[in-house]
């Protein structure tokens, strides 16, 4: 089974104006390493509730760990000179209620606001329904990333509700928000999108 879903992944590629979407490989684990997590800006580790130091042991481990783990799809993004930019990820997938959860971060601030987050969150979003034939996709955003909200408002997310309050980012707290996209809705809005 899992050597069946580590092959079903390595042959899902996608493009966008030059930047490349991929299942993750293991020869990517050092440079994952190094463009995910040694050059970590202050942005990112805000809008991601990500820790500031993370051991290059922490994340091999958990590189080879979700390379072998049936329940989730990692997507690695790059950029047209061939560069890790970031992730885009299924996880936490429940085949029988046919839910998951879903997460995107771009390693680098340059690489934010140009559209290829938005490219990703609808090319995963398309992928879990399309291939993976599921019923519901959820995912947390904190409420002052307001950027990443918008973004998965027009990619058809709802929200559910708010756990207020949950987040202290040293300087305030902060709503989590809870939002989820159902097949339904998808199809509906991904029918009008090919018919427009």
């Amino acid at each position: 089974m899992i050597n069946e879903v580590i092959m079903m992944q390595s042959d899902k590629t996608w493009e966008y104006q030059g930047y490349l979407m991929r299942s993750s490989r293991i020869e990517d684990m050092e440079e994952y390493y190094i463009q995910g997590f040694c050059r970590q800006d202050d942005e990112g580790i805000r809008m991601t509730g990500s820790k500031n130091h993370y051991t290059k042991e922490e994340v091999t481990t958990y590189f080879q760990n979700c390379l072998h783990d049936p329940n989730r799809y990692d997507f690695l993004i790059f950029a047209p000179d061939g560069t890790m930019i970031g992730e885009s990820v299924i996880n936490e997938i429940d085949w029988e209620s046919r839910s998951a959860n879903f997460r995107i971060y771009l390693f680098s601030p340059t690489m934010r606001g140009k559209g290829i987050g938005f490219w990703a969150i609808c090319t995963t979003r398309d992928f879990a329904f399309e291939s993976l034939h599921l019923h519901r996709l959820s995912l947390n955003v904190f409420a002052f990333n307001e950027h990443a909200y918008k973004a998965y408002l027009k990619a058809g997310y709802r929200e559910e509700g708010r756990l207020r309050d949950a987040i202290w980012d040293k300087t305030q707290y902060a709503d989590d928000i809870l939002m989820s996209i159902l097949e339904d809705e998808w199809k509906e809005s991904h029918n009008s999108d090919t018919q427009s």
